[in-house]
């Protein structure tokens, strides 16, 4: 038996994660979500992974889209990450900035980076849906540091130093 999802969220708390806005053109306009489940899964092929809740209504909107969008947050996008975060907000309305991209698919103005992906490959795993992007288009945008959640809260990351070799 496993451990129920309240005691292993209290314990995974202190593990950092990077913080990133899911988007994807879904039926009745761009969908959004931010997502802190995001990460590279090969480099070659160049692989990324996500994933969401069944209970997630961004789920229901972008789940048959063959087309999504990865953007990495800086440091200063705190309040862009609550707005994706906020149920039932327009997240795409006013101040959020935001263009079509490849595909057709909705990105960010003003992230650190932006990936836009093809669905490669979902599994159905526990009370979640595992979607594997395979990268069609990658950009570098805006230069800062980037965010991440720890203790439940946003938190800024600092200029990390080269460790010692």
């Amino acid at each position: 038996m496993t451990i129920d999802g309240p005691a292993l969220r209290g314990v995974l708390r202190s593990h950092a994660a990077g913080v990133a806005v899911l988007t994807a053109a879904g039926p009745d306009g761009p969908a959004g979500v931010t997502i802190t489940s995001f990460t590279s899964i090969s480099a070659t092929p160049a692989l990324v992974s996500f994933a969401l809740a069944d209970t997630s209504t961004t789920w229901a909107r972008i789940k048959d889209s063959r087309w999504f969008g990865i953007q990495l947050l800086g440091a200063d996008q705190a309040e862009l990450a609550a707005r994706f975060a906020t149920s039932g907000a327009d997240r795409f309305a006013a101040p959020t900035r935001w263009h079509t991209g490849p595909q057709g698919v909705p990105l960010l103005d003003g992230c650190l980076s932006w990936l836009v992906c093809s669905r490669h490959d979902q599994l159905r795993l526990g009370d979640h849906h595992l979607v594997v992007g395979a990268v069609e288009h990658a950009q570098a945008g805006e230069p800062g540091d980037s965010l991440v959640h720890l203790h439940g809260a946003l938190r800024p990351v600092g200029t990390i130093h080269p460790a010692r070799t």
